[in-house]
């Protein structure tokens, strides 16, 4: 299979997600069969997953094929080789948010090799009619993609995504296996105290986009001494109705009792909590912030945790608003997925 074959079925595939995602007439390079039963997957996907509601599943519609044009994925992967011999590449998905995983399967198809796939319960059904999708355009596909629910046998790499917990058993299981683990992190944002109101509302985005559960949603501010939060509040008051979503607003509420009944200092403007800590993770439903006193305390903080936080968002950082927008390399916890595809398999080849 050649890379241009690959590159063209995928720019296809861009054309067809655009057109889902935003009210675009139906394609004529897909079935109306084929049409209709991504735009009832959509709408019903919510049933399986209540995280994963219409409008989260379009936005993520929206920024994947934002890449999957010929012109940027020709040029993305310019830089890379593609593989003569072709290897097959175990994919471990998380499934914390729709289609999680579908980068690294781009990037395993795209080095020219084949993925077996192992997905989470919580995403086990928008992937798979993707990759549908992507056999009808590119019949050669069906031969270089696999799903697996049990045991994972037969592969020569291993890509793996999971909790800080899963890493230590993922380490173990495939120790003799060319492997990259991803493990938990979180985001943060630096605020320096002239952001405008837009420039807050568009944090507003990066906190509460797909309810705040993506390794790039913002949990943990740096404001600073002086700062009035008031102004934060203010700015992000139009996210409000987040907390009339039931999984989202159960977190919020038991989150509230925890810390009242504790007597823990909280903000709170009625969807969000605010806690002085230097955490850098927080749980679902509360930020955690803390006040700096120069530029040297924010540095050492970054410092201190580099290796928990996937990106930044702030002025000298990610533009607000930017942090659910990855491009094709902004790669996971700053691993270059391509570069490692290719280290593998000349070392095996």
């Amino acid at each position: 299979m050649e890379r241009s074959q690959i590159i063209s079925a995928f720019a296809a595939l861009g054309t067809i997600l655009d057109a889902l995602a935003t009210g675009k007439n139906r394609p004529q390079i897909i079935t109306q069969a084929e049409w209709e039963a991504l735009e009832n997957l959509i709408e019903k996907e919510q049933h399986f997953n209540g995280w994963f509601t219409k409008e989260a599943i379009q936005n993520v519609f929206v920024e994947i094929s934002s890449w999957l044009n010929a012109p940027t994925l020709e040029e993305w992967l310019c830089a890379y080789p593609y593989a003569s011999n072709s290897k097959t590449v175990a994919l471990i998905l998380p499934g914390n948010l729709p289609l999680v995983g579908f980068h690294d399967l781009l990037c395993v198809l795209c080095s020219g090799h084949k993925a077996l796939v192992k997905q989470s319960s919580e995403d086990a059904r928008l992937l798979p009619a993707l990759v549908q999708i992507l056999g009808n355009l590119e019949p050669q596909f069906k031969e270089r993609i696999a799903f697996v629910a049990g045991k994972m046998q037969g592969f020569d790499a291993v890509i793996a995504t999971g909790s800080d917990n899963s890493m230590q058993h993922f380490k173990q299981y495939f120790a003799s296996y060319p492997s990259l683990f991803r493990g938990h992190r979180t985001s943060a944002a630096v605020l320096d105290g002239s952001e405008s109101h837009e420039e807050l509302q568009a944090l507003g985005r990066d906190i509460f986009q797909y309810f705040g559960r993506g390794c790039r949603n913002v949990t943990h501010l740096m404001v600073p001494e002086n700062y009035e939060l008031n102004r934060f509040f203010e700015a992000i008051v139009s996210y409000g109705d987040i907390i009339h979503h039931k999984k989202y607003g159960n977190n919020y509420d038991y989150n509230k009792a925890i810390h009242l009944m504790n007597i823990v200092p909280i903000l709170d403007n009625n969807f969000v909590l605010l806690k002085e800590s230097q955490d850098l993770h927080a749980p679902l439903g509360m930020l955690h912030y803390q006040r700096y006193q120069d530029q040297q305390e924010v540095q050492a903080f970054i410092e201190a945790n580099q290796q928990h936080i996937q990106c930044i968002v702030g002025k000298g950082y990610l533009p607000f608003g930017a942090a659910q927008c990855p491009t094709l390399t902004d790669y996971a916890d700053g691993i270059d997925t391509m570069q490692f595809l290719g280290n593998f398999a000349a070392c095996l080849s």
